[in-house]
């Protein structure tokens, strides 16, 4: 067997196994030097070339717009969260009420994408962390968890990289985070298992005590549908 192969089967179960090999987005030093619109100039020409070659006639008036539409969405939109211009500001406050017990955000919408095979990651997060001092407004938990996820993702990426913003923000390590998400690359393709969905955590700080993690999961199961 070529060597070629041999890397190849490699890196192909890699991402059928969603395996990331760092907790950082893995980008280029020359990643932002392109501006956003030479960016879309750049994808609308290959998204074009890929559906040529598909065989796709791109005259037809359901077609001609495609590559511009998918061009400007990887840049603008599902893949937003590349660019650190786009990280939101998340303001912090004193603790003035002095509350001191965990503040749990649940059901987080969260979609993001899969890196390995570019197809949909959808589901919910989880976050909570303990004031040690300082509070964040509860959007801005959010707008994190939304900026991290618009990039190629791996789950257990995600859940680290919000965990770690949530950190650095808040200036303590009793920050966790719980991900439920269906992955569409194994709910539309390969084993096509529309009903499994992929659990991940990240715990820090107090939340890897027992008692403190098993309140936050208590939390997460409370009936709150309103």
């Amino acid at each position: 067997m070529k060597i070629d192969d041999t890397l190849k089967e490699h890196f192909e179960e890699m991402g059928n196994d969603h395996v990331s090999a760092a907790e950082d987005t893995p980008l280029r030093a020359d990643a932002f030097v392109l501006s956003d619109e030479e960016k879309i100039e750049r994808i609308k020409e290959n998204v074009r070339a890929i559906l040529l070659t598909l065989g796709l006639d791109l005259d037809d008036d359901s077609l001609k717009g495609t590559p511009d539409r998918v061009s400007k969405m990887f840049v603008k939109e599902i893949f937003g969260g590349l660019h650190p211009d786009r990280k939101p500001k998340a303001s912090t406050f004193d603790n003035k009420y002095q509350y001191g017990e965990m503040l749990v955000e649940k059901n987080i919408t969260l979609y993001s994408t899969c890196e390995h095979h570019l197809l949909p990651i959808v589901g919910r997060a989880h976050v909570a962390y303990i004031s040690n001092g300082t509070v964040v407004g509860l959007s801005k938990m959010n707008r994190i968890v939304d900026y991290y996820a618009k990039r190629p993702q791996v789950q257990e990426r995600l859940n680290i990289q919000i965990v770690k913003e949530l950190q650095k923000v808040l200036g303590t390590d009793d920050v966790a985070c719980v991900i439920d998400a269906k992955h569409l690359c194994v709910n539309s393709r390969g084993i096509r298992d529309i009903e499994s969905s992929t659990v991940t955590a990240e715990y820090g700080g107090k939340f890897k005590e027992e008692s403190v993690r098993r309140e936050f999961l208590d939390y997460i199961n409370l009936d709150t549908n309103f």
